[in-house]
Order: structure tokens, then sequence, then C-alpha cells
């Protein structure tokens, strides 16, 4: 059974692509997605991603509230899924936060360049202590 980490990663890919089809209009079934990626039922894979996709509009607003002179529609496609499941899991999930900011960095690492790295972690790190306020 995978990790919570490699989890994550599918959820990134699998939010990944509902952005690729939502940018280009493609319709697209969410369970269908989510099974393409992850053979097993997983509850944690589908807490994440249909929160994320349910929440999307109010996690961008948090977002471009918290990205200085950006918008989260400039970001990559995997840095908006990075940062859209990041402040998901802050605001909505009972994860540690220190967890979250964690594996979104990680993930960042390894998908993104320094700069939006930078980003994503600001961003989650300026939600994580206005929390109260969301």
């Amino acid at each position: 059974m995978a990790n919570r980490s490699e989890l994550r990663e599918k959820c990134m890919t699998i939010l990944y692509q509902t952005i690729v089809y939502d940018k280009n209009k493609i319709p697209y079934k969410l369970d269908d997605v989510i099974h393409e990626n992850v053979s097993v039922d997983n509850e944690f894979v589908k807490e994440i991603v249909y929160g994320v996709v349910t929440y999307k509009k109010e996690l961008d607003e948090i977002a471009n509230k918290y990205l200085d002179g950006w918008t989260i529609d400039r970001l990559g496609n995997t840095d908006i899924a990075i940062l859209r499941m990041g402040i998901f899991e802050l605001l909505y999930t009972k994860t540690p936060p220190v967890v979250v900011i964690n594996e979104a960095v990680e993930l960042s690492k390894k998908y993104s360049d320094d700069s939006v790295r930078k980003m994503i972690n600001g961003v989650l790190d300026k939600v994580y202590h206005n929390k109260g306020e969301e």
C-alpha cells in the first residue's frame, strides 16, 4: 500500500489532469480520473481530490490573497495542484500543519522551480498562521 507521500503525489497528478481538462473544456468524470491513477479505492485520495475540486473557488481566493502580486492562474498546472491541495489540507483536514507544509514543499522540490517552491511555502505558511480568519 502506498504511503501518504505517494498518495499525495497521486492526488497531485489527478488534480493536474482535472486542471488540464478544465482549461481545455474537456468533460470528464472525477471518479474515472481517480481510478486511472489509483488502482484501489482510497479514502485519503478521495477526500483530498473531491475536497479540492469542491472548494476550488475558495482555495483560489485564499491563494490569491497571499500570492504577492500574483494570481494562482499564472502558476503552472502542477504548482496550482500542489497549492490547492496544501491549502485544502490545512483548512479542512486534521493533518498536522507541519506535515501538510512539508509534503507540499517536497512535492514542489520535485516538480516546481525554486521560486515557485518558495511561493508555495510562503502561501501555506500564511494560510496556517491566519487559519482562524479563513
